[in-house]
């Protein structure tokens, strides 16, 4: 297909900017041949006409698919050219954040400018061993690659680091060495890898300074050679360094440093041993303030400063080397400030006593007038004589800063010679790796000599790099047999002749040093006059005459020749270097030694190199007339010759390229400057690898890949069974031009454009497809919605019909409804206006009636009555003044004390919500209720007597109306009177007039009183509501307390029951994290006893001795004395001379500490034992002293019966004391209790009394015991006669001494004091046999037990007085504390009151829970010690009495065994035990553990038969007593174990089934060690085979580590049997065929590394697991443990697959996420057939599942980073963002995740705490534990094969 075809309408293409050096652009219309013009649509929406070249007619560069743009690979591009390097570039480094890119061979690393978290030791393992395509693009792969390479090939590698200043090529190459360091370890014992890392903060501070373009810039180029021996470990390493930049010791430019080393110096010169510099701050030194930027922002000159001194002290330059290095440099800053006054134009002059000077002198140890002199002139010899000149001030500052810069130089180079000599090993070397850290291409305004000689060192290091990138694509061709031409690439030859060659630049330049009168005009114009126009890439610029152009492989270089010739020579005046070597401080004259002298062993190298810096050597013959000559060799010809045998070294060796980028100038993290990316590329030869690739066949499929991706454009009938015919077919097909393609062995070749174009086909196909696919499915869903919405209609219809029918039939009937309502309603209301008519009627005329004949009964009364109203009125008036005066006091009071019971009814309702409060209030309340009810009654009361009282009122008003109505009768009769007598008429009216107006008053008085009387009972009614309002929300308040208190309580359970919860995960967490602490320890502790185990037989061999087979004898110390895991070898190491032990400390010295502390318990154990068994000998002394007494009895009792009376007194005086203090006790406590403690009914009162009520009673009993003893001693004493007969003494003895029991004693006494009773024949009777004497005897016995058990009580009654005291005043403080609680809580609000009570009963039970568990805990110690000692004790005496029966009855020895736990021997049931001699102990381990294979037991045998066989020979063991068996069997069981282990250890089968067996021993010495705890499901039989004598608790801890170990291991094993699959199974292979299209791959995808091994599937996996689980099961292997172990092969595939999965950017697309799920669900299923769904192991697989998911999910919206931050929550916040920034659509249909979507993601996880570690830990072990599982299996039932081969063995 042409090129010219792809450019269509909608093709995207690069076209040249200004400002962002490529911009994107899209075409409008289809391109056709002759076009001059094309249209382009912009990105930043402007169209554009863009004019092709009318000669070349070049079109523009087209685009990249955006599938293929962010590959690891430059070369998978489909098109090779600048902008599209430049863009994947820029998309990987500013969206991804990668800065890491593969180029072909070369490795594109971009500075960052901030630090990142993928230079850790989880990522260095994770590289480690991979191959170099599988994972993403890192300096760990190319150093990777490089160390396989070496341990395959054979070959010496080397790291070619090369870049800009700044660009990050010492960082580089410092990772690089990391690695190494890491992967290989040390081969000797002195840890070289740490030593070369260490070089790398002295070479730092020694030649880095701060530049404008980087804060650490290495101002030299270093050559690091890494040594390794035959097993590919570090041995040492030996440094070369080129060009360094002298310069800068005398001369910064602005915003520059010097050398770091000088601002350490001046940051420390506060130092005590830095005082003798006399420096101070770096602004007073000339040296040190020219840039004018002392500081580097982030970094602490003090600390760098110490940093360097430990890694010189770790190099090995001593304390005192280190001083006269600093002394050197300090000497350097003083001469930079020693000034010259000029005399005259030629001459000049120090000032006397020169300060800067006069310390340079005292420094350097040499003469300040000579140095004074020889500084201000210089010698000139001639063929006769020789002349001293003076010279000018100019030249005198010239030749001391020479001075200053040849001082470092010779300085720089003895520390270079130092490290490596400190590096230097004694071993030979087998093959090394080099990493150059050499500058890169540099141009400048202003370029000099030293940019002449870098970019020459450039264009050596390019042609190399060519030569080489040329070779390895013709090897490739040449492989896959594909015909090939040669092709043409840039050959920089020309420059490199024009630079070194015969009268070449260089030549010229050294010609030009020798004449007398050169200048570097004259070399200027010899330049001009030999090279131009002659040579096509040397030019003259235009404006100079003393500058010339070279055309360089990166660019055009103007260099100044102003200074080349001064630099080239390095004149320094030899008079001053005589001064130098004549100073008293020794260090100095070193650095001026000839070459055969100097201290560095590394200056030769085993090939004859001679490693050459800048600074001139000197002749190997030291004569003084060679030494001018020697400084007139230039510097030009030394780093010619220097470069030529470092280009010769990397010749021999297979290069790696690392190409380092600065993508800008600012520093600025994560900014991309094109421009300046572009000009780097172009320098760095990137661009050129790009064009070499693109020259022949840069996309390259292997056949299988091809198809997989290509197959949606093959039809069914193109499919063949032979995949490279079925590829053929297609490609001829679908490319007509066969030029564009070959076909190789094993892949398929395309030219650039091919990929694109197929890219392109398979895009169309697909679209075509979805199309189709969206055009049928949308239109069935639009039929589907069309059918639903008609559907829908009709029933709306339907539903909307019915209810306007139902609707109509509704308002029919409302309407005659209301016609019927209307007439009833109009009669209805006719009737009732008529009836409410006539009734008005009729009441309007009763209450007119009424109303008159009322008037005239008024009229009467009034008149009538007048006077008497008028007295009772007043009477009344007066009363009521005085009532009311009354009412007024008593309402002030009631306000008054109703303001006072508000406040006393608020602080009631404070307490009241007290909890403790609660009751009183509520007994208050109901008194106060019950008060109220009484006054509501008692107001009652007054209100019906005051009833009474107005009825009382109206009678007497009735007799007066009676009487007023008989007067008016007597008024008419008198009328008839008044008619006769008109004189009486006037007064009769006044009085009736009177009369009225009484009546008047009166009716108004009687309104008054009533309305008081209504107002009364209304103020009554309303307190007695008010009383009830408040009863109710007393209530209200009292039940809210409740539900308050209740709810409280609930929420206090709620958190409490959470707090446990929280509290027992805590728990469990520490106690995983102290078991897995544990574990690491017996995990380390293994490898320690492993290490010393191989010293031990190294040093064996070393001395020659003739045992190859030599056994260890057993420990000295046993497992019983030790709480961890000793066995005999760690016993074994106190016996060797400390000088084995030395190889094992350097070996390892961080893990000696743990040895150590091992070694110091084990000595500590070992000296408690010995404490121990001198207290057993002692109390076995005292026993025999004992008897030894008794034996030797006197036969005089007098003085010792004298003694016990006094003893007796001294006991019965000290018993009153006793008493008196316990009466004084209880007073005590009566007394001074607190009222809570001491009241009768107190728990802690009634034990007390009840303790003292006890201790007094057992006093009195003592004493009256006391008394019984004394009288009836007293009685006896003159009757006893002393006899010699003691043969039945100690019969009576032994009777007495087994009455334990007080009352037996005392009912002794008791009788054998009335058996003194009798008289005196009697008693003489009774003497005539000894009985007298055997009773007193019996007597004095029980009188000094009872002594000692007096002595015993009053001790303890002492300890419990003192322990009554203690809690007496511990209560004490208790009330105190609860007072000052209580008067805090008052002081808080309720709420916080009520919190705050709980929290302090919780604080207190939870304390009492704690002490009670720690007594709990003691007591259990003491309780298992005292067993253990008591067994121990039992022993002794056992054998006692044994010697005792042998002295006693020597005869029954013969007759009768001497052990009688031999008689069960006889009975012919089988008991459980085997028995075997102690010289077959060694041949029972070689056959059952030693010798023993494991498939067969497991096969045809009952799992952990040789746990039981070894239980039931310790149980006959412990039957036998014989504790030296018992320990000589178990542990010639640990080390045999131990000893299979170690020795096939590397065997599933072996390791799991002694897993399986030591978990069963372990669990047989608890089922049946006799603890009730495990012995609950035991069988009676079994509990009777329980262990009787020895209680091997702390062998159960010895094989409980043991088993760990072994878990450890098999865990290890598995590891390595799995590690190979996982990536492939779980990652790499289809499961599901089809889903996943695979990408375009680069050259990378495919290393000479990869070895061709099998491809493992996801059923690899699964058949292992299956494998592990049948022999773990055919073992017998517990339940539990089975489970652990899968969950730990769960979480190994988990952890190891999503390890990959971040570092492989082609691994993280949609459908990979698919396959994933499809795995991890093929694993799950897999567990529900084992039945393990429960063990854990499906949530390790948890990160990886969400990983798969996020792989799956939207990734647009707020929406969609909420979902993922909720879902992914076993992720870290690190794996989420690394995931999305990898994330690669596989098909042009998926989009990627854009940079805002993961800026939110972010945001919205900042908050999370979590590692910020980015990978699993792939070899985490969790911790295991071994749960009790008892045997059903009966012992006696056992049978012992004979295959077994332990015929020596008997049953028992």
């Amino acid at each position: 297909m042409a090129a010219s075809e792809l450019y269509t309408k909608f093709a995207r293409v690069w076209i040249p900017d200004p400002e962002e050096v490529w911009k994107s652009a899209e075409l409008l219309k289809d391109y056709k041949p002759g076009d001059k013009v094309l249209l382009l649509h912009l990105e930043d929406g402007k169209d554009l006409e863009y004019r092709l070249d009318p000669k070349t007619k070049e079109l523009p560069h087209l685009r990249n698919p955006d599938i293929l743009v962010g590959e690891n690979d430059l070369t998978a591009l489909s098109y090779l050219h600048e902008p599209a390097v430049l863009h994947n570039l820029r998309v990987r480094f500013i969206d991804s954040k990668l800065i890491y890119t593969y180029c072909g061979i070369v490795l594109v690393a971009i500075n960052p400018y901030e630090q990142l978290p993928i230079y850790g030791e989880d990522i260095i393992n994770a590289y480690s061993g991979q191959n170099m395509g599988d994972m993403d693009p890192h300096i760990f792969a190319v150093a990777e690659e490089a160390y396989k390479q070496m341990a395959r090939d054979e070959r010496n590698q080397s790291i070619i680091v090369s870049g800009e200043s700044g660009a990050g090529k010492t960082v580089s190459a410092k990772y690089a060495m990391r690695y190494f360091a890491t992967v290989s370890g040390s081969a000797s014992e002195a840890n070289v890898e740490e030593k070369v890392l260490a070089s790398n903060p002295i070479m730092e501070s020694i030649g880095n300074a701060k530049t404008t373009r980087n804060d650490n810039s290495s101002r030299f180029g270093k050559y690091i050679e890494i040594g390794f021996d035959k097993r590919y470990r570090i041995i040492g390493a030996n440094m070369r360094t080129y060009l360094l930049e002298k310069s800068r010791v005398v001369f910064q430019a602005e915003e520059e440093r010097n050398y770091h080393i000088f601002y350490q110096l001046c940051a420390s010169a506060n130092l005590p041993e830095f005082k003798v510099l006399r420096l101070g701050d770096a602004n007073n030194f000339h040296y040190t303030n020219q840039g004018g930027s002392p500081m580097i922002e982030g970094v602490d000159d003090a600390k760098e400063m110490a940093h360097t001194r430990q890694a010189c002290t770790l190099l090995g330059i001593s304390e005192s080397y280190q001083m006269g290095i600093f002394r050197i440099l300090a000497g350097i800053l003083h001469l930079g400030n020693v000034v010259f006054m000029s005399r005259d134009s030629d001459s000049c002059t120090i000032p006397p006593k020169h300060e800067p000077l006069s310390i340079f002198c005292d420094l350097m140890g040499v003469d300040f007038e000579e140095m004074c002199h020889w500084l201000c002139h210089r010698k000139l010899a001639t063929a006769t004589e020789t002349y001293i000149k003076p010279i000018s001030k100019l030249q005198a500052t010239n030749a001391r800063d020479a001075l200053a810069k040849h001082i470092y130089a010779k300085l720089f180079n003895w520390i270079v010679d130092h490290v490596n000599q400190a590096l230097h090993s004694a071993v030979k070397q087998h093959s090394f790796i080099g990493v150059l850290d050499i500058y890169g291409f540099e141009t400048f305004e202003i370029n000099s000599f030293e940019q002449f000689c870098i970019n020459y060192a450039n264009e050596k290091l390019q042609q190399q790099f060519n030569m080489h990138v040329f070779k390895l694509e013709q090897e490739e061709y040449m492989k896959e047999q594909i015909p090939w031409t040669l092709i043409d690439f840039y050959d920089n030859q020309p420059c490199i002749n024009l630079i070194e060659s015969k009268l070449g630049i260089l030549d010229l330049l050294d010609e030009e040093c020798k004449m007398p009168k050169g200048t570097d005009d004259t070399w200027a114009q010899k330049l001009y006059n030999t090279h131009l126009n002659k040579c096509a890439l040397f030019e003259k610029p235009r404006l100079s005459n003393k500058a010339f152009i070279i055309q360089h492989f990166a660019d055009k270089v103007e260099y100044q020749c102003e200074g080349f010739l001064e630099k080239n020579k390095d004149t320094v005046f030899e008079e001053q270097i005589k001064v130098l070597k004549s100073s008293k401080f020794k260090m100095l004259p070193e650095l001026f030694q000839d070459d055969e002298k100097a201290i560095s062993p590394t200056s030769a190298t085993s090939s004859g190199r001679v490693p050459l810096t800048r600074i001139p050597s000197k002749p190997t013959k030291g004569r003084p007339g060679q030494t001018a000559k020697e400084h007139k060799k230039t510097v030009g010809h030394q780093f010619r010759n220097s470069l030529h045998l470092l280009m010769e070294t990397l010749n021999a060796t297979t290069p790696h390229y690392v190409r380092c980028i600065k993508p800008n100038d600012f520093k600025f993290p994560f900014t991309f400057d094109e421009k300046r990316a572009v000009q780097q590329l172009r320098a760095c030869g990137v661009l050129e690898t790009i064009r070499i690739s693109a020259a022949g066949f840069p996309s390259r499929w292997t056949y299988q890949e091809f198809f997989s991706r290509y197959r949606v454009l093959m039809k069914q009938k193109d499919v063949l069974s032979d995949r490279k015919q079925t590829c053929k077919n297609v490609l001829e097909k679908l490319i007509v031009d066969k030029d564009k393609y070959q076909f190789g062995k094993t892949k398929i070749f395309f030219r650039a454009g091919q990929v694109a174009y197929l890219e392109k086909l398979r895009a169309d196909k697909l679209r075509a497809a979805c199309i189709r696919i969206q055009k049928t499915i949308r239109g069935w869903l639009l039929r589907k919605k069309y059918l639903r919405m008609r559907k829908a209609a009709i029933i709306v219809q339907r539903y909307v019909r019915g209810h306007q029918a139902r609707c109509y039939a509704k308002f029919l009937r409302r309407t005659k409804a209301a016609t019927i309502i209307q007439k009833y309603w109009r009669m209805c209301v006719a009737r009732r206006r008529y009836k409410i008519t006539r009734t008005a009627t009729i009441v309007l005329q009763s209450y007119l009636r009424g109303y008159l004949a009322r008037n005239r009964y008024h009229k009467i009364l009034r008149e009538h009555k007048a006077v008497i109203i008028q007295k009772w009125v007043r009477g009344w008036l007066a009363r009521t003044y005085y009532r009311r005066s009354i009412h007024a006091i008593i309402y002030l009071q009631c306000c008054f004390r109703r303001m006072m019971a508000k406040r006393e009814l608020k602080k009631l309702k404070i307490e009241a919500r007290s909890v403790e409060r609660y009751k009183k209030l509520h007994i208050g309340m109901e008194n106060k209720i019950m008060q109220l009810q009484r006054k509501v009654d008692e107001q009652n009361k007054d209100y019906k007597c005051l009833m009474e009282k107005l009825t009382n009122l109206e009678g007497i008003y009735n007799s007066e109306t009676e009487k007023l109505r008989s007067d008016l009768e007597r008024l008419q009769l008198s009328e008839e009177e008044a008619k006769i007598a008109t004189g009486r008429v006037l007064s009769l009216q006044e009085e009736i007039a009177k009369l009225r107006k009484d009546l008047e008053q009166t009716q108004s008085e009687k309104k008054s009183i009533e309305e008081r009387a209504d107002r009364y009972k209304q103020e009554t009614e309303q307190l007695v509501s008010n009383l009830k309002e408040e009863n109710t929300l007393l209530k209200q308040e009292k039940e809210t307390l409740n539900h308050r208190i209740v709810e409280q309580a609930k929420e206090m359970t709620e958190t409490m029951e959470k707090k446990l919860v929280e509290e027992t995960k805590q728990l469990e967490l520490d106690l995983n994290d102290e078991r897995l602490r544990y574990q690491n320890l017996l995990n380390e502790f293994s490898r320690l006893e492993e290490r010393y185990d191989d010293l031990k037989e190294e040093m064996t061999l070393m001395v020659n001795v003739p045992k190859p087979g030599h056994k260890r004898t057993d420990s000295t110390h046993s497992s019983n004395e030790s709480e961890y895991t000793f066995s005999s070898e760690i016993a074994e190491t106190e016996d060797i001379p400390s000088r084995t032990e030395e190889p094992s400390e350097k070996k390892v010295p961080l893990d000696m500490s743990l040895f150590l502390k091992l070694q110091k318990r084990v000595t500590e154990l070992e000296q408690e034992k010995q404490v121990m068994q001198d207290e057993l000998d002692r109390k076995e002394e005292q026993v025999l002293r004992s008897k030894a007494k008794e034996e030797e009895r006197p036969q005089i009792r007098g003085a010792e019966l004298e003694y016990e009376s006094l003893k007796r007194q001294e006991l019965e005086s000290e018993n009153k004391k006793l008493k008196n203090e316990l009466n004084e006790l209880r007073k005590a406590l009566s007394e001074k209790s607190a009222p809570e403690v001491t009241a009768p009914g107190a728990p802690a009162y009634r034990v007390l009394m009840e303790q003292l009520t006890s201790v007094s009673e057992e006093l009195d009993v003592r004493k009256e015991e006391v008394l019984i003893l004394r009288s009836q001693l007293v009685s006896q004493k003159e009757a006893i006669q002393p006899k010699n007969t003691m043969t039945d003494s100690t019969i009576l003895l032994e009777d007495v001494q087994k009455m334990k029991d007080k009352g037996e004693i005392a009912q002794a006494y008791i009788g054998l004091k009335e058996t003194n009773r009798s008289s005196a024949m009697d008693c003489h009777e009774l003497n005539e046999d000894g009985e007298l004497l055997l009773v007193y005897e019996g007597l004095k016995q029980a009188n000094r037990l009872l002594e000692s058990q007096l002595q015993s009580q009053k001790r303890s009654h002492e300890n419990e007085a003192e322990a009554l005291r203690g809690e007496i005043q511990s209560l004490k403080e208790e009330n105190n504390r609860q007072q000052q609680l209580l008067a805090q809580n008052l002081q808080l609000p309720p709420e916080a009151r009520i919190e705050a009570s709980l929290q302090h009963e919780i604080t207190r039970l939870t304390n009492e829970n704690l002490d009670l568990m720690e007594q709990l805990e003691k007591q259990d110690k003491t309780v298992r010690k005292l067993k253990k000692q008591l067994k121990v004790f039992a022993k002794k005496i056992g054998e006692l009495e044994v010697g005792q029966m042998e002295n006693i009855s020597p005869g029954q020895t013969i007759d009768e065994p001497i052990r009688p736990v031999n008689i069960p021997r006889k009975e012919k049931d089988f008991q459980g035990m085997l028995e075997y001699k102690k010289e077959d102990e060694q041949k029972l381990v070689k056959n059952l553990i030693l010798e023993l294979k494991p498939r067969g037991v497991a096969v045809n045998l009952i799992p952990g038969l040789p746990a039981y066989i070894l239980f039931m020979c310790v149980r006959h063991a412990d039957y036998l007593n014989d504790d030296q068996k018992v320990r000589s069997l178990l542990t010639s069981t640990i080390n045999s174990i131990k000893k299979v282990l170690k020795k096939r250890g590397d065997d599933f089968e072996t390791v799991s089934f002694w897993l399986s067996n030591t978990c069963r021993f372990l669990h047989c010495l608890k089922q049946y060690s006799g603890e009730e705890g495990f012995m609950k499901h035991n069988t009676s039989r079994q509990n009777e085979h329980c262990l009787t004598n020895f209680d091997l608790a702390e062998y159960r801890q010895v094989l409980s580590d043991l088993a760990i170990q072994i878990y450890q291991q098999l865990v290890r094993v598995l590891e390595n049997i799995l590690q190979p699959m996982i990536v492939s199974g779980m990652l790499e292979h289809e499961t599901i065929q089809g889903v996943s299209g695979v990408k375009p791959t680069g050259l990378r995808k495919r290393t000479s590394s990869i070895a061709d091994e099998g491809t493992y599937t996801l059923d690899s996996i699964l058949r292992q697991l299956n494998s592990f689980h049948s022999v773990m099961c055919q073992h017998g292997m517990d339940p539990e443990l089975i489970k652990q172990v899968v969950k730990q092969m769960f979480y190994i595939v988990g952890a190891v697959t999503l390890n990959n999965l971040l570092l492989r950017k082609d691994m993280c697309s949609w459908s990979k996420g698919m396959q994933i799920r499809y795995n991890v669900s093929q694993l799950e299923e897999w567990l529900r057939d084992k039945n393990l769904m429960n063990s854990g192991a499906k949530e390790t697989l948890e990160p990886l599942i969400q990983a798969a998911q996020l792989l799956q999910v939207k990734k647009k919206t707020d929406d969609d980073a909420e979902a993922i931050c909720s879902m992914c929550n076993a992720l870290t916040t690190a794996q989420i963002v690394k995931v999305l920034n990898l994330y690669t659509p596989v098909n042009e249909f998926e989009e990627r995740v854009s940079v805002s979507f993961i800026r939110t993601i972010q945001m919205r996880l900042r908050d999370r705490k979590d590692s910020p570690q980015l990978l699993m830990d792939a070899k985490h072990i969790f911790p295991v534990t071994f749960p009790f599982n008892p045997s059903s299996l009966a012992l006696e039932t056992i049978q012992i094969p004979a295959s077994l081969g332990l015929g020596f063995i008997s049953r028992v």
